[in-house]
């Protein structure tokens, strides 16, 4: 299937996008015919660590769960790439192999372009690879934003942080309350921290007295973004 087929709301999230949405038409247009259309089951490999690394891919419906296997050989979520998210340029630059494991989350929806397709689409768009670039300086600057909270801020602080950009990535408002999209059990969040189930439970529970948030099974309800605002600067 090509771009053609995505629905209309597949579309919407890709055009919205933060990054694509800044491209050129032309560009954006070329990008689009030469994507192939992929749906996935939740749960579905993508990738697997060590492969080639074969597309670049773009993210129209659900999430990609991006993970690692520590030492134990337990497997620990790293980030969730979201609906208007490309990712898989770097590995087709370096021609390294892939560095983590991708998996649908959810029902979700990606683009594919091959890699013969972006190496073309580099050579016809110069802008190509200034697009890129900023992309990936912004990927650097939220990796050590992530390495200072981790070093610096506490949990409290760091799980209040990561609710809001998840709702802002996610979040469906409901009158004064924004319902997070993505399912997501508290061992999903304490891996995101670098934290145990257990504390990041302790600091949902202390959330819901403080009326920040309310927890329901597999889902995160806002209740206030002022009182998490808050609680981030704590």
């Amino acid at each position: 299937m090509n771009s053609s087929d995505l629905t209309p709301v597949e579309r919407g999230n890709v055009e919205a996008g933060a990054w694509f949405s800044n491209l050129t038409p032309a560009l954006r247009s070329d990008i689009l015919a030469r994507a192939v259309v992929r749906r996935h089951k939740d749960g579905a490999l993508l990738s697997s660590r060590g492969e080639a690394a074969l597309e670049w891919i773009g993210v129209a419906l659900g999430a990609v769960r991006i993970s690692s296997v520590s030492l134990s050989g337990k497997q620990v979520t790293l980030t969730y790439a979201e609906p208007g998210v490309w990712f898989g340029d770097i590995a087709l630059f370096d021609g390294m192999p892939r560095t983590h494991d991708a998996s649908a989350h959810g029902e979700t929806t990606l683009l594919g372009v091959r890699k013969a397709d972006f190496n073309a689409l580099l050579r016809q768009h110069v802008e190509l690879y200034d697009a890129l670039l900023r992309l990936n300086c912004r990927r650097l600057r939220l990796m050590f934003d992530t390495f200072e909270d981790l070093n610096t801020r506490p949990l409290s602080s760091r799980l209040a942080k990561q609710i809001l950009l998840l709702a802002r990535s996610y979040g469906v408002s409901q009158g004064d309350e924004i319902r997070i999209g993505l399912q997501l059990a508290q061992e999903d969040l304490a891996q995101l921290l670098g934290a145990s189930r257990q504390r990041v439970n302790q600091e949902l529970k202390s959330f819901e007295r403080e009326g920040a948030v309310r927890v329901e099974p597999t889902r995160l309800v806002v209740l206030s973004k002022d009182k998490l605002l808050a609680i981030t600067e704590r």
